[in-house]
C-alpha cells in the first residue's frame, strides 16, 4: 500500500499542479496535523484518495478563506478518538500535543490516556474479529522518548507507548516534531511498530 503522509509544513510541490508530477500511486493521504484545512483539501482532490487527519496544537478551531469557514479539511476523515477500518487497513488517531498553554488541541498527560482508552474496546474486536488490533496509528505528537524533545511544548506522550507496546500497530505516523537536520533520526523500529515522524510529508510503500 502507498501511503502519503503529511504535517506541520507546506510544501509548495504538493500545493500545486506539480503534485501530480511528484507523487504518483497513491492509495490514502495520512495527514498528522499543524497543516491548514484548505492544504489538505487541495492534496486530497488533486489525488482523488481518502485523506484521514488528526489536528495539531496550531490548527485553528474554525479556518476562514474566501470558501467561507471550514472546521476540518472538507470531504477528510477525522480519526481523533475512533477506530476506523478503510478495506482491509485499520487505522485510529489521536490529535493534539501535551497542554503547555491554553491553546487548542492540548491535552494533559491523563487526558491523553483518556484519548487511548476511548480507543481500546474497538481495539478488542478487531482482535476477535480480524486477529489483529490495529494497523496504523496516526498522532499529532510523539511517543515519550521516541523523537520528542525535551521542551514541554514538545514532550511526547506516555499513552502512545503503551498503545504501542499493548496493541502493536505495524505503523505509528506522528508530526509535531519540526526536522532541520539531514541526521536526525526520524524511523525508529519500536518492538512490531515502526515509528514515522512525517514532517513535511514522506511517500512510503508499507506491507502488511
Amino acid at each position: 500500500m502507498n501511503i502519503l503522509s503529511i504535517s506541520d509544513k507546506i510544501i509548495p510541490s504538493l500545493h500545486s499542479p506539480e503534485i501530480l508530477e511528484e507523487i504518483h500511486d497513491v492509495d490514502i493521504v495520512i495527514a498528522c496535523g499543524d497543516l491548514p484545512y484548505y492544504y489538505q483539501e487541495y492534496i486530497l482532490k488533486k489525488l482523488r484518495v481518502p485523506l484521514y487527519f488528526v489536528r495539531g496544537n496550531h490548527d485553528p478551531v474554525v479556518e476562514y478563506d474566501a470558501e467561507g469557514e471550514r472546521k476540518a479539511p472538507r470531504g477528510a476523515i477525522d480519526l481523533h478518538r475512533r477506530v476506523i477500518h478503510k478495506d482491509d487497513l485499520i487505522l485510529a488517531g489521536i490529535e493534539g500535543s501535551v497542554r503547555y498553554n491554553h491553546g487548542n488541541f492540548q491535552y494533559t498527560q491523563s487526558e491523553m490516556w483518556g484519548h487511548v482508552f476511548r480507543l481500546v474496546p474497538e481495539l478488542l474486536l478487531n482482535r476477535l474479529l480480524y486477529g489483529r488490533y490495529l494497523d496504523i496509528f496516526v498522532t499529532h505528537a510523539a511517543p515519550l522518548g521516541i523523537h520528542d524533545k525535551p521542551d514541554w511544548t514538545h514532550r511526547g506522550i506516555k499513552a502512545f507507548n503503551w498503545l504501542i507496546r499493548v496493541f502493536k500497530p505495524k505503523y505509528h505516523f506522528h508530526g509535531h516534531n519540526h526536522v532541520y537536520k539531514a541526521e536526525t533520526i526520524t524511523e525508529t523500529q519500536v518492538d512490531d511498530t515502526l515509528v514515522i515522524n512525517t514532517y513535511g510529508f514522506k511517500q512510503k510503500d508499507l506491507s502488511f
